[in-house]
């Protein structure tokens, strides 16, 4: 940053990052005044879990809370309920877009039928001191730039940032970024790109018993096409996924079922490897139809992308993230740690972004491999106080990031070009 003391060379003390630099100064005091709030916010999120574009409680209590806070807010944006997106800032020079997210997961083991295994509550109050940090910045100083904070539902589902996308909500944004609680400190994500495909094969009924002869078994295409995926896994590479389940499997024992419906997703590291593998599966399914005798109809849903990483950008973050005592292993060992996949993806496919992943059960930076996310234990874990100081440090790293692009041009330049270098190959 031109106007800040320290760069990527330059290891400052925790103290003299904040008490030396006033634009760090600035956005270490307006996400540590709001705390206490976020913590609020946090915990009511998570007590109260939400799923897929069911957000309308979440979606309230962000919008009131920001409003106050000075943002302009528009509700129900884009086009979904659940959406929002938050401005604040004085010019449209350059456009800072923070992503929250604030979905739950579904859940049999909890009362209310979901919970917040992926630590979106932590998300979603990340967002939102992010933008604060950057609100007060620009602010005080009179900074020409702007902030976006977009409330994104869904994205463990259907991808709310994708149809947000497709519906112009991050057009003349610069850069987007976000963040995500997990059991590690990865600034480079290895997210996978994937895409659903809902398979449904049609027969003829008849007796089971009687004149099973008659039938055309929808069971019989659904169960090759389920072994065969299986047999075709060893002909994959390590790195790419196919996995499903079998959703209706027939009405009763005693009859021949006439129709089957199951579900498969496709991943893959790259999204173009995912459209190799899909054609393969394609196979598979259509062949499974042709040797029962059944027809087959497959509907493929909202394929999300993998995560195109910024380097300039994830370079400064973890710079930030260095100067606040946290260290990270080299580039190639962290995109080696295969993760899941997220609708982020598609955002860093049409716009400069990073996705760091920041630990929330120790600030040590030691991962933790006896916990993995989307479990009891990790939802636990994303209620506790340590998660919500490891939040706050990832967001302020995540607005000084923000800001080298407002205040260095230079900087957002070379964003660009990675951008442009990385999209082309």
């Amino acid at each position: 940053m031109s106007q800040l003391l320290i760069n990527e060379t330059t290891k400052v003390p925790l103290s003299d990052l904040w008490e030396k630099d006033e634009f760090a100064k600035a956005v270490h005091l307006a996400i540590e005044g709001v705390s206490s709030e976020l913590r609020a916010i946090s915990l009511k999120l998570h007590e109260d879990p939400e799923l897929s574009y069911e957000e309308h409680k979440a979606h309230a209590l962000i919008t009131d809370y920001l409003e106050k806070k000075g943002f302009e807010v528009e509700r129900k944006a884009y086009g979904l309920d659940t959406a929002f997106v938050a401005r604040a800032g004085n010019s449209d020079k350059v456009t800072i877009g923070i992503c929250s997210e604030y979905d739950a997961l579904p859940s049999t083991d909890s009362p209310k039928g979901a919970f917040h295994a992926c630590g979106h509550n932590l998300i979603a109050i990340s967002g939102i001191a992010t933008a604060i940090g950057l609100k007060a910045v620009i602010e005080q100083f009179g900074l020409e730039g702007q902030v976006k904070l977009f409330g994104t539902p869904a994205e463990e589902t259907s991808g709310g940032k994708i149809v947000m996308l497709d519906n112009g909500a991050f057009k003349g944004v610069d850069i987007c970024m976000m963040l995500h609680g997990a059991n590690a400190d990865v600034v480079y994500p290895a997210f996978l790109a994937l895409d659903t495909v809902e398979v449904e094969f049609f027969g003829k009924a008849s007796h089971a018993s009687a004149s099973p002869w008659e039938g055309i078994n929808a069971l019989d295409a659904a169960v090759q096409a389920y072994t065969n995926i299986a047999m075709m896994r060893q002909q994959m590479h390590p790195s790419q996924r196919v996995h499903g389940i079998i959703k209706d499997g027939g009405k009763a024992a005693n009859i021949i079922p006439d129709y089957t419906k199951s579900v498969y997703t496709v991943r893959a590291p790259k999204f173009g490897e995912v459209e190799v593998l899909k054609k393969r599966v394609e196979k598979i399914l259509n062949a499974a139809a042709n040797s029962t005798g059944c027809t087959v109809k497959l509907t493929w849903g909202i394929p999300y992308k993998d995560i195109i990483t910024n380097d300039p950008l994830a370079r400064k973050f973890e710079h930030y993230m260095n100067n606040q005592g946290v260290k990270y292993a080299s580039k190639q060992e962290q995109m080696s740690k295969l993760s899941g996949s997220t609708d982020m993806g598609n955002l860093t496919y049409a716009l400069p972004g990073i996705h760091p992943m920041f630990n929330i059960l120790n600030l040590i930076g030691e991962d933790d491999k006896t916990m993995g996310l989307h479990t009891n234990a990790f939802a636990n874990a994303a209620a506790q106080p340590i998660g919500h100081v490891a939040t706050l440090r990832a967001s302020k790293s995540l607005a000084l990031t923000g800001l080298e692009c407002i205040v260095d041009s230079v900087f957002l330049k070379a964003v660009k070009q990675d951008f442009d270098t990385q999209v082309q190959n």
